[in-house]
Order: C-alpha cells, then structure tokens, then sequence
C-alpha cells in the first residue's frame, strides 16, 4: 500500500537525518530487521566541587594569639560565674547527683564531659611543686590544663604523671591526667575502659 512505502520513506529520511554518519546499507540493514534503537548521549553534569571552609593553621592561631587571655583578665572572681554554669551543667548532665546517685554513672559522664569552669585540685604529682595547685579550669589542651589560682595567677599545668580531684555536691571524683591525654572534643567521643590499678 502507497501509506507502508510513505512511511518507509519517511523513516528512512529520518534515521539518515538523525544518524548521518551511517551509511544508507547500514539504514536499510536496519529497516529489514524492523528494530531501531535510537542513539542518545546525554550531557555530563558537571559536579561542583564543594569548597572546604579553611581555618587558622597552628602557627597562625600562635601569632593571633587566640588563645591567650589578657593579664588584665586574669583574675579568679571573673570566672567564678562560669563556674557556677559549670555546676549547673554537671547537676543536668547527672540528672541532680542525688545522694542514690550511683558513682561510677556519675564518674562515666564526668569523663566525657566539658570541664572548662571546673574547680580542680592536683592531689598527686611526680614533681612536688604541683601538688596543692587549686583554681577553675579556664582551658584545657590535649596535654595541659589552664588554671587560675584564688591568687589570681595562671597555671599551666601538665595532665601526665598528675592526679586531679574534682568535688561538687559531696561527690568527689579523680583524674588521672596520665589516661586524659585527649582534647575535650576527642574526649566526649572515646570509649573509657575501666581499669583494676591506674598508676601516675
């Protein structure tokens, strides 16, 4: 019939529009076999490239001084509201520290928690100066802690081979410095296995 040759036509027409670097047997070829498989390449999206957020490098932290407070801000009675956030904190993250309060649930969470605003004590130290050191934890690195003394002096002291006490509410608690190692972001996520003898 006239409409099978019409439409013969208009696909031959078609294809060679379409692929027109196939040559007319191939087309035919393709015709006879009565399947035809139209090729289409789609376009590459490109995938943007997210941009990391840099911050400040150790040595660039350094000449910032970033971290450094101001001999006109140390002083023990500007840090004592911090403190009192500190308590607070600790009293929401024990649910009260009742005196049921089980201890080694209590000493688990003071593990992971933040201790800057916390008043420690070093009890124990292999260098005799140490020993006695009071005051409120300002800053805490992986290897020391900042403390400023009621005489409004700035200690830095090292957690190795030093024992901390650590007292709110009647509940005292003890930190070996030797096994805390860590900054406090690192700390929160780490697993504490308990020990039968910790030594300094």
């Amino acid at each position: 019939p006239q409409g099978s040759e019409k439409a013969k036509t208009f696909v031959h027409a078609f294809l060679k529009r379409s692929m027109p670097k196939m040559k007319d047997e191939a087309i035919q070829d393709m015709l006879t076999r009565k399947a035809v498989v139209l090729e289409h390449y789609p376009k590459k999206k490109t995938k943007q490239k997210r941009k990391k957020t840099k911050g400040f490098t150790a040595k660039q932290r350094r000449e910032l001084r970033l971290f450094e407070i101001e001999p006109e801000q140390q002083r023990y009675a500007i840090f004592l509201p911090l403190h009192e956030l500190w308590k607070q904190y600790i009293r929401d993250l024990c649910h009260g520290l009742k005196p049921d309060a089980q201890p080694h649930m209590i000493q688990s969470k003071l593990l992971k928690a933040d201790l800057h605003g916390a008043i420690v004590t070093v009890t124990k130290s292999k260098c005799p100066s140490y020993v006695g050191i009071t005051g409120i934890i300002l800053q805490e690195f992986k290897h020391v802690f900042k403390i400023i003394t009621k005489e409004d002096k700035l200690k830095v002291v090292p957690k190795l081979n030093n024992v901390f006490s650590l007292e709110l509410d009647g509940f005292i608690s003890y930190i070996y410095g030797s096994k805390f190692l860590l900054r406090a972001s690192e700390r929160s996520a780490k697993k504490f296995k308990l020990k039968g003898t910790i030594d300094l």
